[in-house]
């Protein structure tokens, strides 16, 4: 089975796919696409993603794109460890929980919604960054409340992590790149850190891939 993904260190969404792959344990090769840089943009890469962003996964030649899908598809190709549970129910608010970031809260902040206030409404680096904060706590605002009405034991569904915890842990990721203390959100704060202590988390961590390193990127 060949997997290569084309991703970002700083990329969110790249984070999402890196641990569904490391859970399941399938080995992938990783190309960096600088996204702030605007690397998505040139004629190479629109070749393999003509929306312009990261992830792309590639299987066996066949190309997938949007990190949901991916996770899902990677589900289906490797089914266990199980990423989503049997029940239809629990399957739904599995995937619930992981639209809140993918669509709602993560979609705010990227570069590309960056760049558009600074260069159609003039906003400064401050501006963006106060933005980026509140969209990224609303998100996390949201989660707690959630998990306050059921709590993660110890995993959001119970005793496996999942797709759920995958995309809550980005969410906690966006907050780190912010420096969001966790303090107000005390159940978000402790499923991500039972999930930062498995290794598949945490090597995905965007402050552990080469290219933050490389870079001499701060926190």
């Amino acid at each position: 089975m060949s997997i290569k993904l084309y991703g970002f260190w700083r990329s969110i969404a790249s984070f999402r796919v890196r641990v569904a792959l490391r859970l399941k344990n399938l080995s992938f090769e990783e190309t960096s696409v600088d996204i702030l840089s605007g690397e998505q943009f040139k004629p190479g890469y629109d070749a393999v993603n003509p929306e312009h962003v990261v992830p792309t996964f590639v299987h066996d030649g066949h190309s997938l794109f949007q990190s949901l899908a991916i996770m899902e598809y990677v589900e289906d190709i490797r089914p266990t460890p199980p990423l989503l549970p049997k029940d239809a129910k629990e399957r739904a608010y599995a995937r619930s929980l992981a639209l809140m970031t993918i669509a709602d809260a993560h979609p705010l902040v990227v570069p590309r919604v960056r760049n558009h206030l600074a260069k159609t409404f003039g906003a400064g680096a401050k501006a963006i960054e106060n933005w980026g904060k509140h969209w990224t706590s609303e998100g996390l605002s949201t989660y707690e409340r959630l998990l306050a009405r059921r709590r993660p034991a110890p995993f959001t569904l119970g005793a496996q992590v999942g797709l759920a915890d995958i995309c809550i842990a980005g969410q906690v990721v966006g907050a780190h790149f912010l420096k969001i203390e966790l303090t107000p959100f005390p159940i978000v704060a402790g499923l991500a850190e039972r999930c930062f202590n498995m290794p598949e988390f945490s090597s995905s961590h965007p402050f552990e891939q080469p290219g933050y390193k490389s870079a001499g990127a701060s926190h």
